[in-house]
């Protein structure tokens, strides 16, 4: 694809696959380079420093490979080097993706709304604007999950460890009833199915992909940078870890359903 232009889509590993979804099903005929760094995942437990060092190390590596606009599919990324990107490159068709917490708490005024996310996530100034935005229209309840991304990095969807490890964290926010659930991580998407059984089916999920996918769409028809293509684009993986294990993985999470 070097001679091709590509959306580069980022993440801190394989769940930005969950946005990458959404990104082709907005925008058929266009072609994606999606980069995975697994060798350094997980993002969310590093320092802010850490993770605005690798963020722009990567994308710039996705710019140097022909990306005419990149997709942040990673929380913690985002709140830690988007706006530091936008600096660097103004001009440059930029999203990142933040917890969907706005269309959560429309949907349950009043209500108890948890965010499932990173530990730096949660922490990060961000997220705190985001947060304090809205905690007047509903209880919202950050919920850190140091963990749950690495079940996904190794393509763990439905075993008994992780019903378990989603039944211990949800079990003290249960006590009192829950009326929606944010994703606050793009890996989450993957243990939607679980989740959602463990939460019980009355639960409301929510996740910030389609959001992203959709203002994605909207900067490039600003920027004239849209495809005209008529045939559906293409889309090629690349990541850190560079193996077989890696590639096959990210094919499963692409053409799973949930």
């Amino acid at each position: 694809m070097k001679n091709r232009e590509v959306i580069g889509v980022f993440d801190s590993g394989v769940g930005g696959i969950s946005v990458l979804r959404e990104l082709i099903k907005v925008m058929p005929n266009e072609n994606y380079l999606y980069f995975g760094d697994s060798e350094h995942a997980p993002y969310g437990t590093k320092t802010l420093e850490e993770v605005r060092a690798l963020t722009i190390e990567n994308v710039q590596a996705l710019l140097g490979k022909g990306a005419k606009s990149i997709v942040v599919a990673c929380n913690t990324a985002t709140s830690a080097a988007v706006a530091v990107l936008r600096k660097m490159y103004p001009d440059l068709p930029l999203v990142g993706i933040e917890p969907a917490i706005k269309p959560a708490v429309l949907s349950c005024p009043g209500q108890r709304v948890v965010v499932m996310a990173t530990p730096m996530t949660l922490c990060q100034e961000k997220f705190q604007k985001l947060m304090q935005k809205y905690e007047d229209e509903a209880q919202i309840i950050p919920l850190p999950c140091p963990g749950l991304m690495e079940f996904v990095e190794r393509g763990d969807l439905e075993s008994e460890e992780l019903h378990k490890y989603l039944t211990e964290l949800l079990w003290g926010i249960q006590k009192e009833k829950i009326s929606a659930i944010v994703l606050g991580c793009t890996h989450y998407p993957f243990a939607r199915e679980m989740i959602a059984e463990v939460a019980g089916e009355e639960v409301l999920i929510f996740d910030g992909g389609n959001g992203t996918a959709r203002e994605m769409r909207r900067r490039l028809m600003e920027a004239g940078r849209l495809t005209d293509a008529k045939n559906r684009g293409n889309v090629e993986f690349l990541n850190s870890r560079n193996t077989k294990k890696e590639q096959e993985l990210c094919q499963f999470l692409l053409n799973r359903s949930f």
